[in-house]
């Protein structure tokens, strides 16, 4: 059986064809030979499933995003799973940064406006920003903030691993306690059974009534409902998602159209931007599959990301 063998699954792209054959692998349908799967249809994992199922000699599968709660099912498998984690950072964190930017500006409010209006704006040097999620955005995030001086401090599920350039970390249980000193909230965590609807009214009373809270993780981590009655109720100043729940969003939903809520369509990292930083993951993982280097993304099933 030769080694190399790498299926790509349901649908390939040209761009990861050749990032499999610049790591020395070889491009072949799925048949009982291939021992290597990449996956890349986020919205069916069943039939990954069916695909594993099927085929029990396979020794690698590699999911399509940083997340990997659809396949949450699957992660027990016999099978190495690695995904995207890290891979879409740099251009994630650049849309968080942009929301904050625009949020804080005021710029909801400014693009629309026929008159010339207040004079008011919010800065985010030497602030306070609380990062929810210790991944590769919020460590992208790290680093583009320092021009800002910003006292960033970050929430992970681990709170006993520092993350370089956070002036403090901490767990889940003392989110509700610490998150009343930040500026600015990010979201940046997996959604998992801990953190699904994590955001909601009980954590959002504990803000800064002029703090705002950006999500470019999961949409269900934050509650819909109770996001919109924070707002209506001052509880925060602003807020910007590039995840909903639902997602999309239906026409004419009450999250559209408001002064203090951006909503942008899951755009931090659009179809080109993901096709050409996923090649690369591609083929740094086909290298490691083929024993020369170190996989990156692994998946740890305990932890679901």
């Amino acid at each position: 059986m030769a080694n190399n063998l790498v299926a790509i699954e349901p649908k390939s792209f040209e761009a990861y064809e050749v990032a499999v054959l610049d790591a020395g692998g070889q491009v072949a349908p799925l048949s009982p030979a291939v021992r290597a799967l990449i996956w890349t249809d986020y919205s069916s994992p069943e039939l990954l499933a069916r695909a594993i199922d099927t085929n029990p000699q396979l020794e690698w599968v590699q999911l399509p995003f940083a997340g990997v709660d659809a396949f949450a099912d699957l992660l027990r498998a016999k099978v190495r799973f690695t995904s995207a984690k890290g891979s879409y950072k740099e251009p994630v964190a650049e849309h968080a940064l942009a929301l904050a930017l625009a949020l804080g500006r005021n710029l909801p409010v400014r693009i629309k406006a026929t008159s010339w209006g207040k004079r008011e704006a919010v800065s985010f040097y030497d602030s306070n920003v609380l990062l929810v999620g210790a991944g590769g955005i919020s460590q992208e995030l790290i680093e583009i903030l320092k021009p800002f001086r910003a006292k960033i401090s970050v929430c992970r599920n681990n709170s006993s691993k520092q993350l370089n350039g956070a002036v403090s970390t901490f767990g889940l249980d003392d989110l509700p306690t610490r998150i009343s000193e930040a500026d600015l909230v990010v979201i940046a965590c997996a959604l998992t059974e801990q953190t699904r609807g994590l955001f909601g009214l009980n954590l959002f009373s504990k803000m800064k009534p002029g703090a705002f809270l950006i999500n470019v993780a999961r949409g269900p981590i934050v509650k819909t409902s109770d996001l919109l009655t924070a707002l209506d109720t001052g509880l925060l100043a602003g807020a910007a998602v590039d995840v909903t729940d639902p997602e999309p969003l239906p026409e004419g939903h009450p999250m559209f159209g408001r002064d203090d809520l951006i909503v942008t369509p899951h755009t931090a990292d659009t179809k080109e931007i993901v096709m050409r930083h996923f090649a690369i993951r591609l083929e740094h993982n086909v290298r490691a599959f083929l024993g020369f280097g170190d996989w990156l993304g692994e998946v740890d099933p305990d932890l679901g990301y």
